[in-house]
């Protein structure tokens, strides 16, 4: 029987804290959420890996040190509506609920999104929203949001998306050119937004967030 408890305090202490993750929200959802409840049966004694676990189609869920340096920059308090695009099979708007007021899970895949709306409820979290769409449309009815969290990959962030932002509001994403990636935090300040870089990782560029470019006629 594989002891999940003692492989999240591994994961915590050896990849989370070793990257200057100090804030105590933080550490105490990554060390309560169930990681292995949140991903495909097939990949549950992989969860607590240090790297991107691969979902197929240029999806991932995040290692755990990049979501929780992303979470870390972002600074989320309890009084906070966040957007987390791209949530999978949930894990990510399960560590956001513990910090948030409430959460807006949007994934395109509605069988991940019924295994998360089910893992939730298992792991007793009320304040997440499931909504079931394309990511790069983001969840408009729900908004505007305090903060936005892109679980994957981009070269191009949809206006669609920045304009559910609330002003003062920030986002978090990872920019990638090639297989070279930073995570940079957004901050919405008289309409636009000003980035800065947080830390360097990785990951699949999100299907819909490639380069602007390729939209161009």
């Amino acid at each position: 029987m594989t002891d999940f408890s003692a492989r999240r305090t591994m994961m915590v202490d050896t990849q989370v804290r070793p990257s200057d993750v100090t804030k105590f929200p933080i550490i105490e959802a990554m060390l309560s959420v169930p990681r292995e409840d949140f991903v495909p049966n097939a990949q549950k004694e992989a969860a607590y890996m240090g790297e991107n676990l691969e979902l197929g189609g240029g999806r991932v869920v995040l290692e755990p040190r990049s979501l929780a340096k992303m979470l870390d920059g972002l600074d989320i308090s309890n009084d906070e509506l966040v957007l987390d695009v791209g949530c999978a099979f949930g894990y990510s708007s399960a560590v956001i609920a513990h910090m948030a007021q409430a959460v807006v899970a949007l994934e395109d895949d509605e069988t991940a999104a019924r295994d998360a709306a089910d893992a939730w409820s298992a792991a007793g979290i009320d304040n997440v929203v499931p909504h079931v769409g394309p990511l790069t449309a983001g969840a408009q009815e729900h908004g505007p949001y305090d903060v936005i969290v892109v679980q994957g990959g981009v070269a191009h962030i949809p206006d669609t998306i920045l304009n559910q932002l609330k002003e003062g509001g920030r986002i978090a994403a990872l920019f990638m050119d090639g297989a070279l990636g930073e995570a940079r935090i957004g901050y919405k300040m008289d309409g636009k937004i000003t980035w800065r870089l947080a830390f360097n990782a990785g990951a699949p560029v999100l299907p819909g967030f490639e380069s602007h470019a390729k939209f161009q006629l």
